[in-house]
């Protein structure tokens, strides 16, 4: 509910607003499903089942590797083992759950950049 309220609070009036959310029931519950029902500008859209779970580890591992793995030169498996060790305890401190939200015009301009290279590399290959 706090991650509707703050989406809720960001998006100017008038606009429609999609989530893409995994099956998991915190989302099904009554109140939940009520706050939705009374704002029809929202479309929810579910993802196969299990399929962002993957992500979320995937999302994780980066930040692992972007925070820790790649900031120092570990000299064995053990010194490897200790600094991802010590990420983990540190992220465990504070842990936050992972918010993907981007505006229309950030989904745009990142679909514009994937076919402008995609249209680089067909074009290159002929």
């Amino acid at each position: 509910m706090k991650f509707l309220k703050e989406i809720d609070a960001q998006v100017p009036g008038g606009l429609d607003i999609h989530i893409v959310m995994d099956n998991y029931a915190t989302h099904k519950t009554p109140k939940i499903k009520a706050w939705l029902a009374r704002r029809p500008h929202y479309h929810v859209h579910f993802t196969p089942t299990s399929a962002s779970w993957i992500n979320q580890v995937e999302r994780w591992f980066a930040e692992l590797t972007r925070k820790q793995i790649q900031r120092g030169v570990p000299t064995s498996v053990r010194q490897l083992e200790a600094d991802i060790r010590t990420f983990i305890d540190l992220h465990n401190k504070n842990p936050k759950p992972f918010k993907w939200t981007k505006s229309a015009d950030q989904i745009l301009a990142s679909v514009k950049r994937f076919c402008h290279k995609a249209q680089q590399t067909l074009c290159g290959e002929l």
